[in-house]
């Protein structure tokens, strides 16, 4: 099926590993060219193309000025944008409970997974906003998380962020619109990545906390899922696709979960 990005611009934060590499790929292997945002660049990243088509840009998003530095520099590479990938998040498993929580982890909780895609949305959409005035629509995909909705105290901050994160998404979906941008959200749950399965993941952490083995919650968790395994990056990458295509011409506003059949409820 040809999606019609060859020749797209696409802007990815936290394209060095998991969702937003596989993402990145499979935008280059539509014949998009991709800039990719991170505080570390990755071998792996590098790899992936050469700098006609792929522009890596080390860059720390946490930051209030990092966010408009990366649009710039997609910009400056490719003189436009046409898609933003939102993806760039953290989260740490609360295994102490609520009141554990500082205001400095709150703070750093809702500014990765919620003001980061604010700020980098805010400073896309005014190209944004020129590609969907030529004559097709421009796209904004942006990575939550199931816990946007499926309410968990082992993460009530990233919980309440990536709640914020949907929440917004539908609104600016319906400012946008009508000026040819369309804002859509994937909500994933459990990823086989290093946020879940590296050395400082949540299985591993939950495993430290609770003297038990990474392998063995990382398996506890995975069987939660109807399907028995958590989704594959590649497979939330492909997601990232269509709707940042043109066969989505008429999907905005939209929250897309991809759990394995996780959440149960309607």
């Amino acid at each position: 099926m040809d999606l019609h990005l060859t020749g797209k611009v696409a802007l990815v934060t936290g394209g060095s590993k998991g969702i937003g590499l596989s993402t990145a790929r499979v935008l280059l292997g539509q014949g998009a060219r991709v800039v990719a945002g991170a505080r570390s660049v990755t071998g792996e990243l590098r790899r992936l193309a050469g700098d006609d088509v792929l522009r890596t840009v080390g860059v720390d998003l946490s930051t209030p000025d990092g966010p408009a530095q990366l649009v710039q520099a997609a910009i400056e590479a490719f003189g436009r944008l046409d898609i933003l990938v939102n993806n760039v998040g953290a989260v740490t498993p609360r295994t102490d409970g609520f009141l554990s929580v500082t205001e400095d982890d709150w703070l750093t909780a809702l500014n990765l997974n919620f003001l980061v895609a604010v700020r980098t949305t805010r400073a896309a959409l005014p190209s944004l906003f020129e590609a969907g005035s030529a004559g097709a629509t421009a796209a904004i995909v942006t990575i939550a998380s199931v816990n946007a909705t499926l309410a968990d105290p082992l993460v009530i901050d990233y919980s309440a962020a990536k709640a914020a994160l949907v929440n917004f998404s539908k609104s600016l979906s319906k400012e946008v619109g009508p000026r040819g941008v369309r804002v859509n959200c994937i909500s994933p749950g459990p990823v086989s990545t290093g946020l879940w399965l590296g050395a400082g993941g949540v299985a591993a952490t939950v495993a430290r906390e609770r003297d038990g083995d990474a392998d063995a919650v990382a398996r506890a968790a995975a069987a939660q899922a109807v399907t028995g395994r958590f989704t594959r990056p590649e497979e939330v990458a492909d997601l990232v696709l269509y709707l940042a295509s043109d066969r989505a011409e008429n999907v905005t506003g939209a929250n897309f979960v991809i759990d394995g059949g996780l959440i149960t409820t309607l």
